[in-house]
């Protein structure tokens, strides 16, 4: 880890480290957010004492990070455009990167302080995009290039459908074990259970599936949102230190012919598909000059200059700086292409898994993050879990329903919640924890007749309709005054 300092001047030295760190305070900050979420149930029901399930969920917050994949990581980086990802070793990059966590940073912050459940994937997701259409602005006098508008569509699509589904599988859930067990214990509250009845702990069943759904709903959040911070340390890296991050120098022989080959049979599809793809990605007019065009009916050549680039490689320290980016530029273009022909009708079903798979072995030496990013993101995001839950418990626990929530609730909506952030986290898709578990929560609520607290509800819906905009605003704003103050 230490060796890439060697070589770099003390300011670059600062900026990195100024860079990475804010990288870590949003996971830190994410932390205080999520773990009120991972816990709160199985908290409030008295299934585990306070400090004994904030410092587990810590634990398995870290595990879910460390073993989680990159899937999503690489989702949220790649929402920004291909002009601002090609020029992220600029000052314009720069800008980019503290525009966005400063951004995200504030509104986490501010949500926490006030003790609602808000949504740092809807957080970090609003700032990316508040760069990007700032950026198109500034560029181009125009919002529409701003984003990766085909990406942003699958992402907005699981932010919303995914706490309304979260909210009908819960509600199921528990009117199936109603109907199943309608006189038992699990439908009893812990103040019926502890003050009552004089328990000293819940029912053994149901005390048992909330404390594992507890920790695997950690995990399951370790392995969505811990992959964000990887992808921003990732960011950060290649922007600042692209020598040594914009590629994997590690990559040995195989991974680098597999990523030529790769290219190789984009040039061989075309020609096979030459009518459907000259129909799916007609020459323009004009094409705008910039620093690096990704222009898909440009396909051919861009994969035959990333197969000139790779030709005879046998490890990337035989390319230059300038020539490892221009491998991942090319890379990140021919992989968006090859992304939108996965889906492409027009194909057969054939061809359309062949672009998945070269897809795949497009990105073996692009998307990847050394060990010790993966660490101290871990650490930082696990270490933020174990402090600060107190706010958010109270509000998932205990505010959301007019009645106190039952141990089944508390089942139903954490292991919907766990198993529907897995999911998403498996599929590569960006989803909100915390709007996961709060609708969730809700819709078990619901089921029971219990009754939703008004105030609380639309707190909670207040901060899902104004995060995105809130976040957007307060990045585009930082980054228009930033390229103003530093580069015009």
């Amino acid at each position: 880890m230490a060796e890439f300092f060697s070589g770099l001047d003390w300011h670059v030295i600062l900026i990195l480290i100024g860079s990475v760190g804010l990288v870590l305070a949003f996971e830190f900050v994410n932390g205080f957010h999520d773990t009120a979420n991972a816990v709160a149930t199985v908290i409030f029901t008295k299934s585990m004492k306070p400090g004994m399930a904030v410092f587990l969920s810590g634990i398995f917050n870290f595990l879910g990070v460390a073993l989680g994949g990159l899937a999503v990581a690489y989702a949220i980086v790649n929402l920004l455009p291909m002009e601002l990802l090609a020029t992220a070793n600029s000052t314009k990059g720069l800008i980019m990167i503290f525009s966005l966590l400063v951004a995200a940073l504030i509104w986490n912050l501010g949500t926490w302080y006030f003790g609602i459940p808000a949504s740092s994937s809807h957080t970090l997701i609003g700032s990316i995009l508040g760069v990007g259409l700032a950026n198109a602005l500034i560029e181009h006098g125009s919002l529409v290039e701003g984003v990766n508008w085909a990406k942003a569509y699958d992402v907005f699509f699981s932010l919303l459908f995914s706490p309304l589904i979260g909210a009908g599988v819960a509600g199921l859930f528990l009117l199936l074990l109603l109907k199943w067990k309608p006189k038992s214990n699990i439908h009893k509250t812990p103040h019926i259970r502890h003050n009552i009845e004089k328990k000293k702990r819940p029912p053994f069943w149901p005390r048992f599936c909330l404390v594992c759904s507890a920790m695997g709903m950690s995990f399951a959040h370790g392995q969505n949102d811990g992959q964000k911070g990887i992808g921003l340390v990732m960011l950060v890296l290649f922007s600042i230190v692209p020598a040594q991050f914009v590629v994997n120098m590690k990559s040995d022989v195989y991974d680098i012919q597999q990523t030529k080959i790769a290219a190789e049979l984009i040039i061989t599809s075309y020609d096979k598909n030459k009518d459907v793809m000259e129909k799916l990605f007609p020459r323009p007019e004009k094409v705008e000059q910039t620093l690096f065009s990704c222009e898909p009916s440009e396909m051919v050549a861009h994969a035959q200059k990333l197969v000139g680039l790779l030709d005879g490689i046998t490890s990337y320290d035989q390319l230059t700086t300038d020539q490892r980016w221009s491998v991942r530029n090319e890379v990140l273009c021919l992989g968006n292409v090859t992304k939108k022909l996965e889906k492409a009708e027009d194909l057969s079903d054939a061809d359309r898994k062949t672009y998945k798979s070269i897809s795949k072995n497009l990105t073996k030496t692009t998307q990847y993050a050394p060990i010790w990013v993966i660490f101290a993101v871990a650490l930082a995001l696990g270490c933020g879990t174990m402090i600060g839950w107190r706010r958010v418990v109270e509000t998932v626990g205990g505010k959301i329903g007019k009645k106190e929530m039952t141990y089944a609730q508390g089942m139903s909506a954490q292991i919907t919640a766990g198993v529907s952030i897995a999911s998403a986290s498996y599929l590569g898709l960006p989803v909100s924890t915390t709007h996961i578990l709060s609708s969730a929560v809700a819709g078990t609520m619901v089921a029971n007749k219990s009754g939703l607290q008004g105030s609380t509800v639309r707190s909670i819906l207040m901060a899902w309709v104004l995060t995105l905009p809130v976040s957007i605003i307060l990045s585009f704003t930082l980054y228009y005054i930033g390229n103003l103050l530093f580069i015009s």
